[in-house]
């Protein structure tokens, strides 16, 4: 039995069969006639010495050689198809895939894609909103904003900002609630979505942090961040916002942050790419761009006294 590998293009028949169970499937995805993919397979099975496939009258299965050959040759194409898409991408300096959370897609990411998109006029820019989480090569992905406290191993990771959270409500609502201590009797909203983070910044830390033991027990709980942003802005209640989430609203002065005190959290939005990626033109233009975007409103943490979350009284 010959050591070489047979021609790519015989197994490339042969995957195609084994996954449809069906010559014909195979020749239509392949852009072939039946009979050359019949030939394609024929050939195969003479390198390797046996048959692949058992011809029934009107379908085909795999022998024990075509079991052992099938799980291998589908996987071999799926990491060849990866490497040549991950090669491609490195030759292209205008398409530039990005993925972030829905959320902070809405909340800071949207309302400013257009100056990138003007700034940049040469890159074309697709963005994915999602949670989900992506592989790089598989899911032809430049770029992605994600936040937590992940291990960033085998990236390019770069922190983007301090995530800190502070009350935060209407203008009117705020004259309801002048200092911490009234801020009890308010209208309640909670972010679940940040309810994983150790330790915990949620509402029973911050009061901790202006030196009040109170621990809200009622109120309207939003499983998705922007959302209680948005209640928040309808004049529901007073929400605990996080900085992405809030800082436009409070930069342009739809929501205010009367009180002064923040609680930082350990995690935080990064700019992950793969490692030898990150000088590409286009990655590097986006790069530049979301940490200049992000300068334009360090005013708003600058006007706060940030509390890391570590220091703050255990209760």
């Amino acid at each position: 039995m010959p050591d070489r590998l047979p021609p790519l293009t015989a197994l490339r028949a042969f995957d195609a069969a084994a996954r449809h169970m069906s010559f014909a499937k195979a020749a239509e995805e392949l852009h072939v006639t039946p009979a050359a993919l019949s030939f394609q397979i024929k050939s195969l099975e003479q390198h390797l010495g046996q048959p692949l496939f058992r011809r029934l009258n009107r379908a085909v299965e795999l022998t024990e050689a075509g079991r052992a050959l099938a799980p291998g040759a589908a996987e071999g194409f799926r990491a060849l198809s990866a490497a040549w898409q991950q090669a491609r991408r490195l030759t292209n300096d205008t398409n530039l895939t990005v993925t972030a959370g829905p959320g902070f897609t809405a909340k800071w990411l949207a309302p400013r894609l257009y100056d990138f998109a003007r700034a940049h006029p040469e890159i074309e820019l697709k963005f994915s909103a999602s949670l989900r989480m992506m592989d790089f090569d598989r899911d032809g992905i430049d770029v992605a904003i994600r936040f937590g406290q992940g291990d960033d191993d085998g990236l390019c990771s770069l922190p983007l900002s301090r995530e800190w959270v502070t009350p935060v409500m209407t203008p009117e609502l705020a004259q309801r609630y002048p200092t911490p201590e009234s801020l009890r009797e308010a209208p309640f909203i909670f972010d679940d979505s940040i309810s994983f983070l150790t330790p915990p910044c949620d509402w029973p830390a911050w009061f901790r942090a202006v030196g009040i033991d109170f621990a809200p027990a009622q109120g309207a709980h939003f499983s998705q961040a922007d959302h209680a942003v948005d209640a928040a802005l309808s004049g529901m209640g007073v929400v605990l916002g996080r900085r992405s989430m809030v800082v436009t609203d409070l930069h342009e002065g739809r929501l205010v942050a009367p009180y002064g005190i923040a609680v930082e959290s350990r995690a935080g939005f990064r700019f992950l790419c793969p490692l030898g990626t990150e000088d590409r033109p286009q990655v590097r233009a986006f790069r530049e761009w979301i940490l200049a975007e992000i300068e334009k409103t360090s005013y708003v943490s600058d006007a706060l006294t940030i509390i890391p979350v570590e220091d703050v009284p255990l209760a």
